[in-house]
C-alpha cells in the first residue's frame, strides 16, 4: 500500500524535522514544569494523602488522553494546517499558564475542606482545559510529519522521543534547580514563555513557508 503523500493543494504542509524536533522537545519540557508545579499547587490546596494524590494524577492523564482523541480527530482533515493547530495548542497552554497559579490560589480558597469526590472533580476541573491541549501537540504533529515523510511509525517515534526528552529534561530542570530558584509562581513564568515561544516560532515559520511558496509558484 503506497505512503500518504503531502496535499499538492497545500505547498506548505511539510514541515522539516529541524523545526518540529525542537520545539517539541521544549513542549515537553515546559509540561513536566507544569505538571511539577500544578501536582504540588493542588496537593498542598487538598492535602497529600493517598486519595488526593491519586485524583491528581488521574485528572492529568486523563486530560492528556481525551486531548490525544482530540488532536487525533482533528488531525484526520488533510486539508487543515496542522501546524497551526499546535501553535494554537501551545499559545492556550502558555496563557492558561500564565494565570494558572492565580487561578488555583483562589479555587482552592473557596473550597479548602471539600471530601474526596469533590478534590477529584474540581482537580480535573482545574487540569482539564491545559492537559487537553497537551494531548492534542503529539497526534498533530505526527500527522503534519506524515505529510512529509508518509512513514507513520517512524513519525511517531522520532516525535515520541524527542517529547519525552524534553518531559525528562523539564523534571530534572524544575526538581533540581528551577523550583528551588523560581518558586512555584516562577517555574509557571518559565514554562508558560516556552509555550509563548513555541507558539509564536511555529507560527512566523509557517508563514514564511507560505510565503516563500507563494513566491516559487
Amino acid at each position: 500500500m503506497p505512503h500518504p503523500q503531502a496535499n499538492p493543494a497545500l505547498p506548505v504542509s511539510s514541515f522539516p524535522r529541524a523545526v518540529l524536533f525542537p520545539v517539541f522537545v521544549i513542549s515537553g519540557v515546559s509540561a513536566l514544569i507544569y505538571q511539577l508545579v500544578w501536582q504540588r499547587m493542588l496537593l498542598m490546596i487538598y492535602g497529600s494523602n493517598s486519595e488526593s494524590v491519586a485524583m491528581v494524577v488521574a485528572a492529568f492523564l486523563m486530560g492528556l488522553g481525551i486531548g490525544s482523541l482530540l488532536g487525533g480527530w482533528i488531525s484526520q482533515n488533510e486539508r487543515l494546517p496542522l501546524v497551526l493547530f499546535f501553535s494554537a495548542a501551545e499559545l492556550g497552554v502558555g496563557l492558561y499558564g500564565l494565570c494558572s497559579v492565580a487561578l488555583f490560589q483562589w479555587v482552592g480558597g473557596i473550597t479548602v475542606g471539600v471530601g474526596s469526590l469533590m478534590t477529584g472533580m474540581l482537580a480535573f476541573a482545574l487540569v482539564f482545559l491545559p492537559t487537553l491541549l497537551m494531548g492534542s501537540t503529539l497526534p498533530l504533529l505526527v500527522a503534519q510529519q506524515v505529510r512529509t515523510t508518509g512513514d507513520v511509525g517512524d513519525s511517531v517515534s522520532w516525535l515520541y522521543f524527542v517529547n519525552t526528552l524534553g518531559a525528562a529534561l523539564g523534571a530534572f530542570l524544575a526538581a533540581l534547580w528551577l523550583l528551588r530558584v523560581t518558586g512555584l509562581g516562577g517555574a509557571v513564568k518559565v514554562a508558560a514563555g516556552l509555550n509563548l515561544l513555541v507558539s509564536v516560532f511555529v507560527l512566523v515559520t509557517w508563514m514564511l513557508r507560505r510565503r516563500a511558496a507563494g513566491g516559487l509558484s
